[in-house]
């Protein structure tokens, strides 16, 4: 049996020739070693010689274009990139002993493994803690970075450093310090600060020289009137009145709720901007829970769509164009280092604290069993999956996406509607679904049939009282975003669905609304008053089953259009397929938190929309020509 990869220097990788890239100027000229050694990877990163994926690279782009501000000396930008902050942080790091795994044995000399920081976690900690604000009292500088997102897969060191962060801020010179593990339940809170702890106890030096005191629930620093701790969902009710100075959250994905994050999220107020709440998390399955908020938010920031010099965020993982199942990796053998794998863009740590063979491992049980797919894809290459086994092929559902489809543009243009009301305290949806039959490209010079496209649009409605008390972080987002339209109270106003349909009704050729009867009757029948085309198509295996097999051949084959609405995305990443022995398949979802009403309803629009004949001839003969 192999004992664990030793522990070796990260390889400088090379890849093929790189894309052709803005030119970003070369950030040498530093002498701190963490420092040179952070900002090396990140140049090999934008170069391409380091493979990595969009998210990195736009972390790394990002930290060398500020560099190239301040140290051109222009006057808007509002920091100043102190090296030597940086690599103080990077060498406290480096002094903290291995609590657990293959390096947590005492030497020889009688001294601990400590942590060697490998580049990437150089490039992380030195431009978090390196950036300070020009308009800060030298006597006191505060830090640009007041919140750091940091996602990466299982077995990169998140706990060492987190714990390591909670002991830093010890050193900072800040009175009344308050720093905490912040997790879902106490056993994953009290792990990071247990790391601490036991930290503390193999340097019994560093102890003293820190002046730190150890009890069974908290690290005490007497001098300066401080104290670390480990915090979890009880927080909520005793919360108030925190000052919070650093705050470790391990694993975001994991909380069902946002209650942890809005303690700490507000508690940070009273410390005059030098509060720092770090997240390093695994992917997970909640796409509605906070973390994903987060994370949608941070993605903005290093495109550069949202301006937000306060989060620091690196994401580790796959491009969406990338196959996980790497023919490359494969060919390579086990323990291979070949520069170019995917699995390794997701892995910073490859080859150190990953074991190549075991990676291999898991990555061919998974090609082999199904099921294991999404739970290996979540935990080991950082790809958000929503249930155990999902249906859509959620990357083809994005490459149907167009921002720039609109309703305006099928006035008067033949549709259909799918109508999923479910109770009065929950979401309800109206599914548009227009077609389009468009000619098809000759075959062998042989004019072929028309091909039929369809566009999708979604309309959802909350109560406003729904909206306040839900778990869903992302409803009163979408609400600000005019995706959700609410009414006011504690019940819908179903008077609201009724109106967009009439309308829908005024401006296009509505050819039929496809609803269940329960809980739709009473609108139905005052729907038909109004010469609205009502038919029933009840959620059972056989109205469901064809137009959901059409409707995911519509995605793989690029025919389903559909505008880029998150709250679809949402509900359609939500569905899990159930198949019977007879080949039907039925959607479901996995908990009752994961909506799917937008799906539902869209298969009851398709369940019509399919039946409607092929209209030959061009559309513009058909419709006439509009101009917009």
């Amino acid at each position: 049996m192999k004992g664990p990869p030793k522990r070796r220097k990260s390889a400088r990788a090379k890849t093929a020739a790189p894309r052709a890239r803005k030119p970003v100027k070369s950030a040498s000229g530093f002498s701190d070693p963490h420092v040179v050694k952070g900002l090396q990877y990140a140049e090999a990163v934008v170069s391409g010689r380091i493979a990595a994926c969009k998210w990195v690279r736009l972390a790394c782009r990002r930290q060398l274009r500020d560099l190239e501000r301040w140290r051109s000396g222009e006057d808007a930008w509002p920091f100043r990139f102190e090296e030597a902050k940086g690599g103080r942080a990077a060498r406290f790091f480096e002094q903290l002993p291995h609590t657990q795994g293959p390096l947590s044995f005492r030497r020889p000399d009688g001294r601990w493994n400590t942590l060697a920081l490998e580049p990437w976690q150089c490039f992380v900690t030195t431009t978090v803690y390196g950036w300070i604000r020009k308009d800060s009292p030298p006597e006191r500088p505060v830090r640009r970075f007041s919140r750091v997102y940091e996602e990466e897969p299982r077995g990169q060191g998140k706990s060492f450093r987190l714990s390591g962060g909670m002991l830093y801020s010890f050193t900072e010179g800040e009175q009344g310090v308050e720093a905490y593990s912040a997790a879902v339940d106490r056993a994953q809170a009290a792990k990071v600060y247990g790391e601490a702890e036991a930290m503390l106890e193999k340097r019994p030096d560093l102890k003293q020289a820190l002046e730190l005191e150890t009890s069974a629930v908290a690290i005490f620093q007497k001098s300066s009137h401080s104290r670390a701790a480990a915090l979890s969902r009880e927080a909520k009710k005793s919360g108030d009145g925190m000052n919070i100075y650093f705050a470790a959250v391990d694993e975001l994905h994991a909380h069902p709720t946002r209650e942890v994050w809005d303690v700490l999220d507000t508690g940070t107020g009273k410390r005059g901007g030098n509060a720092l709440i770090w997240i390093i998390t695994t992917a997970g399955f909640n796409t509605a829970g906070v973390c994903f908020e987060k994370r949608e938010y941070v993605k903005k920031v290093l495109e550069g769509v949202v301006q937000d010099d306060t989060w620091f965020a690196i994401i580790y993982t796959i491009d969406e164009e990338d196959d996980w199942k790497d023919e490359a990796c494969r060919a390579a053998g086990p323990g291979h280092t070949h520069p170019g794998c995917v699995w390794r863009k997701a892995n910073p740590n490859w080859g150190i604290s990953v074991d190549p063979v075991d990676f291999e491992s898991k990555m061919s049980r998974a090609m082999q069993v199904a099921s294991e797919q999404n739970g290996i894809l979540t935990k080991h290459l950082n790809v958000w999956c929503n249930a155990d086994v999902s249906w859509m092929d959620m990357a083809a559902w994005d490459r149907c996406a167009d921002s720039g489809l609109k309703e305006e543009a099928f006035a008067g243009e033949a549709c259909v509607l799918g109508l999923d009301l479910a109770s009065k305290v929950d979401i309800a949806v109206r599914a548009k679904l227009f077609y389009r039959d468009l000619p098809a490209p000759p075959k062998e010079d042989k004019e072929q049939p028309p091909v039929r496209h369809y566009y999708h649009f979604l309309g959802s409605y909350l109560p406003e009282g729904a909206v306040r008390s839900s778990s869903n972080a992302q409803y009163s987002g979408w609400v600000r975003e005019g995706r959700i339209r609410t009414t006011p109270g504690d019940v819908l106003d179903y008077e609201a669905v009724k109106e967009d349909v009439v309308r829908d009704q005024g401006k296009h050729d509505l050819r039929e609304v496809a609803f269940d009867p329960w809980q739709a009757t009473q609108m139905s029948n005052e729907l038909q008053a109004k010469a609205v085309v009502m038919v029933e198509v009840r959620p059972t295996v056989q109205n469901f089953s064809e137009p959901m097999k059409q409707w995911e051949a519509l995605v793989l084959e690029g025919r389903f259009h559909h505008d880029g609405n998150p709250v679809m995305r949402w509900m359609v990443s939500n569905v899990v397929c159930h198949r019977d022995e007879k080949d039907n398949i039925y959607p479901r979802k996995a908990i009752p938190d994961n909506k799917i009403d937008g799906a539902v309803a869209t298969i009851m629009a398709l369940n019509r929309a399919i039946l409607a004949p092929v209209e030959t001839g061009s559309i513009y003969e058909r419709r006439g020509i509009r101009t917009l």
